[in-house]
């Protein structure tokens, strides 16, 4: 038994960092009921609902037609770029996160089915950069521009005009990133065939298509709404899947969920520590950009914006680089850490080799833009607007 569990928390790497820390700053500031109020319930309802409802996509390959059409792009640059891009462009619009849970399964299956499995890391974790700089271009691309937005009372098209310098420089790196990846053979074939990749649909499957499509909508429209009637939306997704196939409520991965609940514990209990909130007032201000990136690589982007806030001055800095954070490690953005979870289920033994590489090529891709964003931010033409 105690072999299974040791087992268990060395497959499970984010899981094994983030219960200590909940315990740890637990310790440092005892649970209150602020605790509880703290904690991003809607984010982990979010994630229950899309996780579920993608179960049932996978089982009965309701992604077929897509399938179908990636399949049929012949050249390895074009299905990468394909693939990249879609995240790139999506996740502007259903948030970083879910644009990966979509888009990163499609990936394994067409690369698996093609025999390109060495292409399958760096592609995902260029899809995972796409993510994190595709969403930033948008007030609900990201859980962190959905709050600075609400608190700045910007316009929306206000928000874009001052995010699209560092969104297009991203968009352009990632062309160049994709290209580099193949620069030995650019007409690399993919050798994937439409059909074998996408599969076929099972017999009488058509009315849990239905459904699961129906309510796939309805998780994407209570994303995109922000309706403060989420809870009964994942009551009702537990329900209707409970109805069709209770067996896909075992499949959810509930080990990503316990992941994210201990990140916001964590979080909320360090926010509240006065002392810690004493140490931010003094030494934030001026320095926003650089801490949003610091923070976040300990307690991840989401927590790190709200922590923040309060203690900047220049609230456009803070958020270049709370949107730059995610390049910097697994921790810096929970979209990466979803992405790291999708990945090991599918192979339970390279937890460390995705680390490694999901680590060199973000740093890489953040080398390129973070003194860009970094000076984009203090311009003081951009300054005197007072957007933020």
């Amino acid at each position: 038994m105690l072999k299974k569990v040791v087992g268990f928390f060395k497959k499970e790497l984010m899981l094994t960092i983030a219960i200590p820390a909940a315990l740890i700053s637990m310790i440092i500031t005892p649970p209150s009921a602020r605790l509880l109020s703290d904690i991003d319930w809607r984010t982990l309802g979010t994630l229950f609902m899309m996780l579920t409802v993608l179960e049932g996509f996978k089982k009965e390959n309701i992604f077929r037609p897509l399938l179908r059409f990636a399949g049929g792009i012949r050249s390895m640059v074009g299905l990468s770029l394909f693939l990249v891009f879609s995240v790139f462009f999506s996740s502007m619009f259903v948030t970083n996160d879910i644009s990966l849970i979509i888009f990163v399964p499609l990936t394994i299956i067409l690369f698996r089915s093609g025999d390109k499995e060495k292409y399958i890391l760096p592609v995902i974790t260029m899809e995972n950069i796409a993510a994190i700089r595709g969403s930033l271009l948008t007030p609900f691309g990201s859980p962190q521009n959905l709050f600075i937005f609400g608190q700045s009372g910007v316009s929306a098209w206000e928000f874009i005009k001052y995010m699209f310098p560092i969104w297009i420089i991203s968009g352009v790196l990632l062309v160049v990133f994709v290209l580099f990846l193949y620069r030995k053979n650019v007409r690399e074939k993919t050798g994937i065939s439409g059909s074998d990749a996408a599969g076929e649909w099972k017999k009488g499957g058509k009315p849990r298509r239905i459904i699961y499509l129906c309510v796939f909508v309805m998780v994407i429209t209570t994303i995109v709404t922000r309706t403060p009637y989420w809870m009964y939306a994942a009551a009702a997704v537990a329900l209707i899947i409970f109805v069709t196939d209770r067996r896909l409520l075992i499949k959810t991965d509930y080990v990503l969920l316990l992941t994210f609940l201990c990140f916001f514990v964590f979080s909320s209990s360090i926010a509240a520590n006065e002392s810690i909130s004493g140490f931010f007032s003094e030494n934030v201000e001026g320095n926003e950009y650089v801490w949003s990136i610091l923070l976040s690589q300990v307690i991840s982007n989401v927590p790190a914006a709200i922590v923040l806030y309060p203690f900047a001055g220049n609230k456009g800095a803070l958020l270049y680089g709370l949107d730059s954070a995610g390049l910097c490690s697994l921790i810096g953005s929970l979209a990466s850490v979803i992405n790291y979870r999708i990945y090991v289920r599918e192979y339970p033994k390279n937890g460390k080799k995705f680390i490694l590489i999901f680590t060199g090529i973000s740093l890489l891709f953040f080398a390129f833009v973070a003194v860009p964003g970094y000076f984009i931010s203090l311009d003081p033409v951009r300054d005197r607007t007072g957007l933020f």
